[in-house]
């Protein structure tokens, strides 16, 4: 029992520690292991520019297809296909200029990249609208344009 005592004050101390004189964490000694580096943040998100932000409207043709982005949902839309594909809006990343938006419609990948482009056409019509898209869905490539769905361009309607 009498060296219990010292016994447990040692061990309490060799867990405690090493502090300079004034009670700061002491410097590890020079041949102690390197301590591992702490592993590097992840880049941050650039903020999206205003012209990606709020509903979308996105449309191309040959073959007519559509998608609508809006807060919680993506919605995907080809002529002949039986019903829409819609999956959550899990957000926009900005991407070397490019705003995109990934997620599953359908249970099928979809990936909907916009890019501010003023007088993108969307080869059928007379309108203009301010984004280029690319849609990609299901490994197949589509390409049109964008706005917002508030701005979006009417036939006989000046910009």
């Amino acid at each position: 029992m009498r060296y219990a005592l010292p016994i447990l004050a040692a061990l309490a101390l060799g867990a405690c520690q090493p502090q300079t004189p004034d009670g700061q964490p002491a410097q590890p000694p020079a041949d102690a292991p390197p301590a591992e580096a702490a592993a590097p943040s992840a880049p941050a998100t650039a903020e999206l520019p205003d012209a990606f932000k709020g509903d979308l409207h996105v449309v191309g043709t040959e073959p007519f297809w559509s998608a609508q982005v809006r807060e919680t949902q993506i919605t995907f839309t080809q002529m002949d296909a039986a019903a829409p594909a819609t999956g959550p809006n899990n957000g926009a990343t900005m991407q070397e200029g490019k705003a995109v938006w990934e997620t599953l419609a359908g249970g099928k990948p979809l990936k909907i990249t916009l890019t501010q482009q003023p007088g993108c056409s969307d080869g059928m019509s007379d309108l203009k609208f301010p984004l280029a898209a690319q849609v990609v869905y299901d490994g197949k490539t589509f390409t049109g344009c964008a706005s917002k769905e508030s701005e979006r361009p009417r036939e006989g309607v000046a910009p």
